[in-house]
């Protein structure tokens, strides 16, 4: 599996909503212009920061559609297909039909259930040798509830051919060691958390899941390419230069403090879906304060 063109600077697309709760596909189709202009290396659609969760079945397949349409193949797709019923997440592969258009397919680990480790390889054995694109890991554990092992990982890695990465987003720098320290050669770690793209990717990792690329996507791809170059000097000063925004990202969730910042940027409503509500007005400002010293 080549998995060359999910390195580098992906972006967890958010999805724009209008004033009356319907998804504004003018703003989301301005969203993908915005990052491929602006030189991001791939698209993740339909994950936590795109609200996928408060999206009929209908839009997801809109949605996907669309950003398909907009995107004319400019750069990697990829779709996020995840839940905690196994047989539920193959059956909607298995109903997908525009795999012709994805790259590779995001799929986070079964939340509420709490799987023991083998039922989190078995369950990704199954979605992995179901899907007829690449599969990424998504590891999130302050969100699922269960944390997939290191040890876990660099199986799924070792055996599962169709398996190319994990987004990596449990905040655990040890764990992250053992899996680059153990992981086949071409396996991608790419960090889930804005905040550790630049030590993961000193340490061997591949790159960044990010959600503030979506207001940045220059800044942080020129971090990215910088860090994966060796040019740790030059990453780092636009590491430090927007790391008080990522502390102050997600104070009161996500996507709601990144749709903020794009609607100061004029790039969407600032509007989410319950039970997410917008951030508050104290945090607003100070977040637009932060814009504004950039």
């Amino acid at each position: 599996m080549n998995s060359n063109k999910f390195t580098g600077t992906g972006i967890a697309l958010i999805t724009p909503f209008k004033n009356n709760g319907s998804v504004d596909y003018t703003a989301l189709s301005d969203a993908v212009n915005f990052q491929i202009k602006n030189g991001i290396n791939y698209l993740v659609v339909l994950g936590t920061t795109g609200e996928v969760s408060t999206l009929s079945c209908d839009e997801k397949i809109s949605v996907i559609n669309h950003i398909i349409e907009v995107n004319a193949k400019r750069v990697p797709l990829v779709v996020g297909f995840g839940g905690n019923n196994t047989q539920a997440v193959i059956q909607q592969i298995q109903e997908f039909a525009e795999f012709d258009e994805i790259d590779a397919i995001l799929s986070v680990a079964p939340y509420y259930n709490k799987p023991s480790q083998e039922g989190l390889f078995l369950h990704y054995q199954a979605i992995a040798n179901a899907s007829p694109v690449p599969v990424i890991l998504y590891n999130v554990p302050s969100r699922s509830g269960v944390n997939i092992s290191a040890e876990t990982c660099v199986k799924l890695a070792s055996e599962i051919e169709n398996i190319i990465g994990v987004k990596e987003a449990s905040g655990n720098m040890e764990q992250l060691m053992n899996i680059l320290k153990n992981k086949p050669k071409d396996f991608l770690v790419i960090s889930g958390d804005d905040a550790i793209t630049f030590p993961l990717i000193s340490l061997g990792g591949s790159g960044v899941i990010s959600v503030l690329g979506n207001a940045f996507p220059k800044e942080w791809s020129q971090m990215v390419r910088l860090a994966l170059d060796g040019k740790n000097k030059e990453a780092l000063q636009i590491h430090y230069k927007m790391f008080g925004i990522i502390q102050n990202l997600f104070t009161e969730g996500n996507p709601a403090g990144i749709k903020a910042i794009l609607s100061m940027k004029k790039l969407c409503e600032n509007c989410l879906r319950l039970p997410l509500t917008p951030i508050s007005e104290s945090h607003y400002l100070k977040l637009s304060k932060l814009v504004e010293d950039l």
